[in-house]
C-alpha cells in the first residue's frame, strides 16, 4: 500500500519518539537488571534522552527513505525512457511505412507513362527505378544514412523525372564538402523533392526547375531545396504530406533542432530543412 508524501513525514517522526522511547526504557531497564542499580528516572532527563534518540532514528530513517525514494526514482526513469524509445521506435516506422507505398505509387506512375510512348525510355526509367529501391531496401533497417547516400537517391530520382516532364524539367544539385559528414534521415531530401515537382513543377504548363543546395554552420547541416510554383499554406490537400511526416521524423531523431520549413520566395517555394550533427551513421 502506497501512502502519500504528507503522511509519510508525520507517520515517521512519530515513529521515530516510539523507538526513541522504547530504546530508552529499554536500554534502562536492562542496566537496572544487569546492575542492580536503583538510579531512579528524572522526567526532564527522559524527555531529553527521548527527543536525541528520536533525532537519530528520523535520521536515519530518513536516508533509508532517500535511498529507496532514489532507486525507485531511478527505475521509473529508465522504464520510462524504454517506454518513450519503443513509441518512438514504433512511430518511426509508422512514418516510414506511409513514405514508402508513397514513394512506390508516384514512381510506378512515371514508368507507366512512358511504356506506350518510348519504350526505351521506359527501359531507362526501370533501370533508375531499381536503383532506387535497391537502396531504400538497403536502408530500411536504418535511421540515419549519409547525406551523399540520400543526394545519390534524390539524383536519381531527378533523373527519372527527367525521363517523363522532359524539357519541363531542369534540375541543379550542389553541396559544400562538410555536408558529407552529416546523416540524414532515408527518403527525407526525396520526399520532399518529390513534392516540389508533384505540386509545383508538374502543375506548370511550362515546367520549371528545382534547385537543391546544402551548407554547413554552427554544426548545423542547411539544405535549400527551390522550386517553380506558389505554396498557399491555407489550401489544404496532401501537399503538406511530406512536410508533416519530414517534420515528425526529424522531431524524433533530432528534438526541437531539426526543423523543415516552407515558404515563397522570388516566384519560387523555398523549402528548408535544418539538420544538427549526429555521431551516429549506420
Amino acid at each position: 500500500m502506497q501512502v502519500k508524501l504528507y503522511l509519510q513525514i508525520p507517520i515517521v517522526i512519530i515513529g521515530s519518539f516510539i523507538n526513541a522511547g522504547l530504546f530508552y526504557f529499554g536500554q534502562y531497564f536492562l542496566e537496572k537488571a544487569v546492575h542492580d542499580s536503583s538510579t531512579e528516572l528524572v522526567f526532564i532527563e527522559v524527555i531529553a534522552n527521548i527527543i536525541n534518540y528520536a533525532f537519530v532514528f528520523f535520521f536515519w530513517s530518513l536516508s533509508y527513505f532517500s535511498y529507496h525514494f532514489l532507486l525507485k526514482f531511478t527505475q521509473a526513469e529508465m522504464n520510462s525512457l524504454r517506454m518513450q524509445a519503443t513509441m518512438k521506435e514504433t512511430e518511426l516506422n509508422k512514418i516510414k511505412s506511409q513514405l514508402n507505398p508513397h514513394f512506390m505509387f508516384n514512381s510506378m506512375n512515371s514508368i507507366r507513362a512512358l511504356i506506350d510512348e518510348d519504350p526505351s525510355k521506359a527501359k531507362e526509367a526501370v533501370t533508375q527505378l531499381s536503383n532506387i529501391l535497391r537502396n531504400t531496401l538497403m536502408m530500411e533497417k536504418n535511421k540515419l544514412i549519409p547525406f551523399e547516400d540520400e543526394m545519390k537517391i534524390v539524383n536519381d530520382y531527378l533523373n527519372l523525372e527527367k525521363i517523363r516532364f522532359e524539357e519541363r524539367l531542369a534540375f541543379k544539385i550542389e553541396s559544400t564538402p562538410e555536408s558529407a559528414s552529416f546523416v540524414v534521415p532515408p527518403l527525407l531530401l526525396q520526399t520532399l523533392v518529390e513534392n516540389g515537382i508533384k505540386h509545383g513543377i508538374s502543375k506548370l504548363t511550362r515546367g520549371g526547375e528545382i534547385d537543391i543546395r546544402s551548407s554547413v554552420k554552427n554544426d548545423i547541416l542547411t539544405i535549400n531545396i527551390r522550386n517553380t510554383g506558389v505554396y498557399n499554406k491555407n489550401k489544404t490537400s496532401d501537399s503538406g504530406f511530406g512536410l508533416k511526416n519530414s517534420l515528425e521524423r526529424l522531431n524524433y531523431l533530432f528534438g526541437e533542432k531539426g526543423t523543415v520549413t516552407i515558404e515563397n520566395e522570388d516566384e519560387m517555394v523555398l523549402t528548408k530543412i535544418n539538420i544538427p550533427r549526429s555521431k551516429e551513421i549506420r
